[in-house]
């Protein structure tokens, strides 16, 4: 079985009509959608893409889907209160964006989903980590902070996301791969995910930028040529965030 593991969308239809076109041209079986397929530019829109593509798809929820969520339930969830207007505006927008149906959909994904593959054994799907869908982790963190949440009885792969950077590597026993971000990456422009198979192959995507940055620039998403300019055109270097990751990262 082909499973493609795609994280991180943030509402980047264009980038995710790549990747998806990819995907089908690999002959895969299914998708797994790792979380934070919002917020972004186009929310409802990148949503009703997903639930219309006639391959068997699982869906986890990560943490920007579920700030999302309580926005549109009426809540102020803890992040929010305490976080910048800056990062709190996309999620009150994509929230007024979306329908009842939309809610009820993005309270039923759960936190992980589980699979056995030939050739790489039992594979978890996580959206941060196995334990919560916000801690920080990269391939810079020492092993010794990792062990805890990684030794998993009967788990071979970890797939994860949150970072938006893709990497391959070990802790303890158990091989930890980040999927990247479909929507906003971090080093080169266009669109991370991952092919799962015998092995995990680490695929990039480049998809037409300047049309891209049309569609976007007719929604009326508030942050939309901030949006364009640092996660279409050029965005930040994967040292420089590492670096800015460096302090939020586990202890």
């Amino acid at each position: 079985m082909r499973l493609a593991a795609i994280y991180d969308i943030h509402g980047n239809l264009p980038a995710l009509e790549a990747v998806v076109s990819e995907i089908l041209e690999a002959n895969t079986d299914q998708i797994v959608v790792g979380g934070d397929v919002l917020p972004g530019p186009l929310p409802r829109e990148t949503l009703e893409y997903l639930l219309q593509l006639d391959i068997p798809k699982h869906f986890i929820h990560g943490n920007g889907d579920r700030e999302v969520l309580a926005q549109m339930s009426g809540i102020d969830s803890e992040w929010y209160r305490a976080a910048p207007d800056l990062w709190r505006e996309p999620v009150r927008w994509t929230a007024e964006q979306l329908s009842f149906e939309h809610r009820q959909l993005l309270a039923s994904w759960p936190l992980t989903y589980r699979v056995k593959l030939d050739g790489l054994g039992d594979v978890l799907f996580c959206h941060a980590t196995p334990r919560n869908d916000t801690e920080v982790f990269t391939q810079l963190t020492p092993e010794h902070r990792l062990l805890p949440l990684f030794e998993l009885p009967g788990v071979d792969v970890v797939i994860c996301g949150h970072t938006h950077m893709q990497f391959d590597r070990v802790v303890g026993k158990t091989r930890v791969v980040n999927a990247g971000s479909v929507g906003m990456p971090f080093g080169a422009p266009g669109a991370n995910w991952l092919l799962l198979g015998s092995d995990v192959e680490l695929r990039h995507t480049a998809y037409d930028l300047a049309q891209a940055a049309e569609r976007i620039l007719k929604t009326t998403y508030p942050q939309a040529q901030s949006f364009i300019e640092h996660n279409l055109v050029e965005p930040p270097s994967q040292e420089e965030t590492l670096r800015a990751l460096a302090s939020a990262e586990l202890k």
